[in-house]
């Protein structure tokens, strides 16, 4: 695995900025004081006059975005999601939310891979918070190749939109000729007959490491990449549901509110089916390195892997 071509979300973030830039004149950024964080500033360096430090002021730079909006631009309003999402909750709903404006969030450095910056920088609550927003668009990208998908999803698509983006460097999985990204759609990475594995963000990689050591046991995981989690792709999960009988949702969030729950909202109404959901469960984080803190709380594939098992048996 050391051959793996790594890249960290918030990397593609700011490189899909940047090249899409020069085809939409009207896209312009902004950002909070952490261009060189979130990389907007590789945007800032093509393009200085498109884009706007606000300073360490949040709320008001979503309220600048709102009004950019309103004069036929389309502001990427860009911060840490437990800033993003968390700080600036009320200006996202009342200003962006409530007149359903085109503003695009781009939140990075969202869940414990913030790693050493602990429980006050790791934002495990910010896609429940965006679901619960009438109209807003929900996704979190797996890897460069789906962040750079979904940053041109968002521009091509009319009202409020909300991308996770992370700061590790995280293995690239969807390299691959026929890769399609389309917002509402999931895509079954692994075919499986006995367990689907649901997961988003960095943990599809954990759930396709997990399917490889349970597929040594005898047991056939079928593994679904969902980066939209608002729209849910609910045909996919429940036609996977369907044919294996038991699901397991992993996501680097809260396990209340997040992707888990979502799939479980489905379910519950289409096909009642055994969920088990793991992700942050009703804790906060702590500081420690970014793989030392996925290993902790059973988010890597070694963790799936024997919460699959688990929950099979």
């Amino acid at each position: 695995m050391a051959d793996v071509k790594k890249i960290a979300t918030r990397e593609s973030y700011g490189n899909a900025l940047k090249e899409l830039g020069a085809e939409y004149p009207q896209l312009v950024v902004l950002d909070a004081d952490l261009a060189a964080a979130t990389k907007t500033g590789i945007f800032k360096k093509a393009y200085p006059d498109r884009h706007i430090d606000c300073g360490i002021a949040e709320c008001n730079m979503v309220g600048i975005a709102a009004g950019l909006s309103l004069v036929g631009k389309i502001p990427f309003v860009s911060s840490f999601a437990m800033f993003a999402a968390g700080r600036a909750f009320e200006q996202v709903r009342n200003s962006v939310g409530y007149p359903h404006l085109n503003v695009k969030i781009g939140a990075t450095h969202a869940g414990i891979t913030v790693g050493e910056d602990g429980a006050s920088h790791q934002c495990n609550e910010d896609i429940a918070l965006m679901r619960t927003i009438p109209g807003m668009v929900v996704m979190c990208p797996s890897d460069d190749v789906e962040a750079k998908a979904a940053v041109r999803a968002a521009i091509e698509h009319e009202g409020p939109v909300y991308i996770r983006f992370g700061r590790a460097a995280v293995p690239v999985i969807n390299d691959r000729p026929d890769y399609k990204f389309e917002i509402g759609k999931g895509s079954v990475v692994r075919e499986g007959a006995d367990v689907t594995i649901v997961a988003t963000g960095i943990c599809v990689d954990s759930a396709l490491g997990a399917a490889e050591k349970l597929a040594a046991d005898g047991i056939s995981a079928e593994v679904i990449n969902i980066c939209t989690i608002k729209p849910l792709d609910e045909d996919l999960i429940v036609s996977s549901a369907r044919k294996t009988g038991k699901v397991v949702t992993v996501e680097e969030h809260s396990v209340i509110g997040g992707l888990g729950s979502a799939v479980c909202d489905a379910l519950c109404a289409q096909l009642p089916t055994p969920v088990k959901k793991l992700g942050m469960q009703d804790v906060f984080g702590e500081s420690g390195s970014a793989s030392a803190l996925v290993a902790k709380y059973g988010l890597d594939a070694e963790g799936v892997y024997k919460s699959v098992k688990e929950f099979l048996a």
